[in-house]
């Protein structure tokens, strides 16, 4: 693991589990902390305090769902090389440090608290948390999958002396229930507030605490009071607040600048922004879109998106010098898809680089896995790897090892992806093609790319398969059911089956609600298509404990086939997530593997 410690300071975690400190430029590093802190409270991570006086260990993990988790945490005094008492309960569900000194927040029981120091008592900041109902500082369920994806909603000001925070009220929520089997005698019963499309959502306030006096807390009021959600939240200044809001179907978003007066955040400057196409820029580094311009403490920082590559970055000041290409010149063979992590003064940064290790790629928006010694004389069977969300990539040019490797390097099959209308990074208008219409054209591309992949003479035309997971297997379940003749087999691991039965916040923002695309809602159902699988062999995976894609999803599918009297195959894991992590990760390879075997056999 490695994190900044300052503008031109990072810490890294060796694999002896010691703590490094490096200087930039320099390559040697110091010891900042041993290993022997971690193992005393078997930590799995760590967190310093700005003025690197304690650090925080955090122990006992507990996943809840995709980003949060609850853990034990530990204060180490580094001056005495000791553990202090720091009055912090167990099970806390977010801690953070401020931006300087070493105050700390926290959320426990779904409530707010603050401590001016490790070895001072907590305050309390909220008082109204409650399971299922309220929550303080951290985000309920749909907030975390599909706006912050994160798990904390507070948020501390420069210099620490505020502290924001989002309240959630799931009160008039639905909540979605599944069995949890554990190992007791009866199974438990998991009860989430899950807002699906067209539903009650959460309503959410955004409140600002003093965290010098906490009972002085103030709200950052909406500008609107229609249905509305919050975006982001980031602080200029210790009493400057920017905030991003959205309207429901969140065609429509605010950044309102908030400034503190008195016991006030009262509004001043605000900016609507509505979708338009981006705005095509000429510099002295060539044509390119510009994403985003920033301007702080009268620079302004440029993000550009070059035609040739994805994510090169270009800063220009606000002389308007020449921008600097920071990654053109770097592995320009291999960094097709670079990212930089800045350090605080933007004097260092940190690059990440993804591209191809393999031979020169084609111009066409699909990529194949191929046997070792491919002999285009020959047939090979075809599988068709897709995802085809919204915005999505599945064909580009990192280097991976994945399951595609092993079934071309093992069982001679070729593996595919192809990115067609829907998908992300090749220009708006591809993109938005499938807006308000969710299984439609990236359900039909993906028959055309099958066919294409059949007229290039290498490809068995009997021995044809697709496969996905999530989004992925939707698609592969409406291509199953599209009786389209092009496929013998598919296997569709979480899918989604019907759009109503997702959450809101995604499925509204392509779909609107079931209100005001209700035609679009219902045609989009895999189980509308059952009486098509006949005519192929279809494998529906799913976990009982999925909280994202709910396995009533999957329930749907099997009790539709089964009233079309559908022969299919079904694999179901117990007490797993979405993610099908564990030992189920494994199993469910081999599964597809074996099912994959029998097909093509």
């Amino acid at each position: 693991k490695t994190c900044q410690a300052s503008y031109n300071e990072y810490l890294h975690k060796t694999q002896e589990g010691s703590v490094l400190l490096f200087t930039v430029p320099s390559e040697n590093g110091q010891e900042f902390l041993s290993r022997q802190p971690f193992e005393r409270v078997e930590a799995f991570d760590y967190m310093v305090s700005p003025d690197r006086k304690f650090v925080c260990f955090l122990s006992n993990y507990t996943k809840l769902w995709r980003h949060s988790y609850m853990a034990s945490y530990s204060i180490y005094d580094r001056e005495n090389g000791t553990f202090i008492t720091a009055d912090i309960p167990q099970d806390v569900q977010y801690l953070a440090w401020s931006p300087t000194g070493h105050k700390l927040a926290y959320v426990w029981m779904y409530n707010v608290y603050v401590k001016d120091s490790p070895t001072t008592p907590s305050q309390q900041v909220t008082f109204n948390g409650a399971h299922n109902r309220i929550l303080n500082g951290i985000p309920d369920w749909v907030y975390e999958e599909e706006m912050f994806s994160t798990n904390h909603a507070l948020w501390w000001s420069p210099t620490g002396r505020y502290l924001a925070f989002a309240e959630f009220n799931d009160t008039n929520v639905h909540t979605i229930e599944y069995s949890w089997y554990g190992e007791g005698q009866y199974p438990d019963m998991v009860v989430i507030p899950y807002p699906k499309a067209g539903t009650p959502n959460p309503t959410v306030r955004l409140f600002v605490a003093d965290a010098t006096k906490v009972s002085r807390i103030m709200e950052v009021v909406v500008p609107s009071a229609v249905e509305h959600y919050l975006s982001t939240v980031t602080w200029a200044t210790d009493d400057r607040i920017a905030v991003q809001w959205q309207n429901r179907t969140q065609s429509y978003l605010t950044l309102q600048l908030y400034e503190l007066n008195g016991d006030t955040w009262r509004e001043t400057t605000v900016c609507a922004l509505r979708p338009r196409p981006p705005e095509q820029r000429s510099t002295a580094c060539g044509s390119f879109v510009a994403l985003l311009w920033l301007h702080m403490d009268s620079e302004c920082l440029c993000l550009c998106v070059f035609p040739s590559s994805s994510h090169r970055v270009s800063i220009e000041g606000s002389t308007h010098s020449q921008p600097v290409c920071l990654t053109c010149t770097v592995n320009e063979d291999r960094c097709q898809y670079n990212s930089a992590y800045f350090s605080t003064e933007g004097t260092y940064y940190r690059m990440d680089c993804s591209g191809e290790r393999r031979r020169p790629h084609s111009q066409l928006w699909y990529q194949m896995t191929l046997p070792p010694n491919f002999d285009q004389s020959k047939k090979y069977p075809l599988l068709i790897d897709v995802y085809a969300g919204p915005c999505s990539q599945k064909s580009d040019f990192r280097f991976r090892i994945n399951w595609s490797t092993y079934l071309a390097s093992t069982e001679n099959v070729i593996v595919a992806s192809f990115d067609g209308r829907g998908s992300g990074y090749q220009g708006d208008k591809i993109m938005h093609s499938i807006y308000k219409r969710l299984g439609t054209y990236e359900v039909e591309d993906q028959i055309t790319a099958a066919r294409h992949f059949i007229n290039l003479g290498y490809v068995d035309k009997e021995k044809m398969a697709i496969w996905g997971w999530s989004y992925g297997g939707y698609v592969t379940s409406m291509v199953m059911g599209a009786g389209s003749g092009v496929f013998k087999c598919g296997m569709a691991v979480a899918p989604v089956s019907k759009w109503e039965y997702y959450d809101s916040i995604y499925t509204e923002r392509y779909m609107l609600t079931p209100a005001e695309n209700q035609a679009f809602y219902d045609n989009s159902t895999v189980t509308g298509r059952a009486k098509n699988f006949k005519t192929v062999q279809y494998l529906l995976v799913h976990g009982t404990a999925d909280d994202n894609v709910h396995f009533q999803q999957a329930a749907q599918i099997s009790k539709a086939l089964v009233d079309e009297q559908v022969d299919f195959d079904s694999m179901w894991y117990t007490d797993e997530d979405h993610s099908l992590g564990g030992s189920a990760n494994q199993h469910v390879y081999t599964h597809l593997s074996h099912f994959l075997k029998s097909c093509f056999a």
